[in-house]
């Protein structure tokens, strides 16, 4: 049975850090379970964020960073190297200062190369990837993630899934391209809601009073074409890791924690 949980935190900069040492921690549990581990990054300030503190913490040496694979929720499709891209920031965050294996970094095609101009095939490409991953003996086209993280938009959108658009309807693929963004750039590549459903704990790091709205109403029962967010849940646990500014307008009685 799924469980969610709701943390709060007293700023960002101490949301960051505490998340970072939750995926410590649960990187190096999983590793002891079965000897590696699988984690889904999200972009965005505070995803960057907790990968730099990430790097920065002794504990960090304490995970096993060749038998870690790396993927991506969504990405913008930009040329590689753009700094704009989740790939490049998280790069330049973390993954290109520890011993990490780069064939188990499976960054989202870039828009270059076979993929220049066509977010589709770059989409497949993603679908490919995920599938050759996923367990033999899984019912599943994903691997088995043990952590999937992501933002949350004033709009209530994760990954690139926003209100309204047509990859929240998608329940067999995988990963898809998403066009027409509200935000810049407006073409992207996203895992879909089946596929963040896979993870076996899903957290929502959230900062700030702009996401107050969206954050009330993805816990208080709203739909997920309208609030993406309300959609996005793990097998196992889906935690809600909010600053006090996200957490402002949290609904009555909702069973939360503060941290100091």
């Amino acid at each position: 049975m799924s469980s969610t949980s709701v943390i709060i935190h007293r700023d960002p900069d101490v949301l960051a850090e505490a998340a970072a040492a939750r995926l410590i921690t649960r990187v190096v549990d999983a590793q002891a379970a079965r000897g590696h581990a699988s984690v889904v990054l999200t972009g965005g300030r505070i995803g960057t964020a907790m990968l730099a503190a990430v790097r920065r913490s002794p504990a960090h040496s304490a995970i096993d960073w060749p038998r870690v694979d790396i993927w991506w929720g969504d990405e913008r499709f930009l040329p590689p190297g753009d700094p704009e891209r989740n790939e490049t920031q998280a790069r330049d965050a973390l993954l290109d200062h520890v011993p990490i294996e780069p064939a188990r970094v499976h960054p989202m095609p870039a828009d270059d190369g076979e993929f220049a101009g066509d977010p589709q095939r770059a989409a497949e490409a993603y679908r490919a990837s995920l599938a050759a991953a996923a367990q033999p003996s899984a019912d599943s086209d994903v691997p088995e993630f043990d952590v999937l993280m992501l933002g949350v938009g004033p709009d209530g959108h994760v990954a690139s899934l926003f209100p309204e658009f047509p990859a929240l309807y998608e329940e067999e693929r995988a990963a898809v391209a998403v066009h027409g963004s509200p935000k810049p750039p407006p073409t992207r590549i996203s895992l879909t809601l089946p596929s963040i459903r896979s993870a076996a704990e899903v957290w929502l790091t959230v900062a700030g009073e702009d996401k107050a709205a969206a954050v009330r109403m993805a816990l208080s029962g709203a739909g997920p074409t309208q609030i993406p967010a309300a959609g996005a849940t793990g097998r196992h646990a889906t935690m809600w890791l909010l600053d006090q500014g996200a957490a402002s307008e949290l609904p009555p009685g909702l069973d939360r924690r503060a941290t100091a």
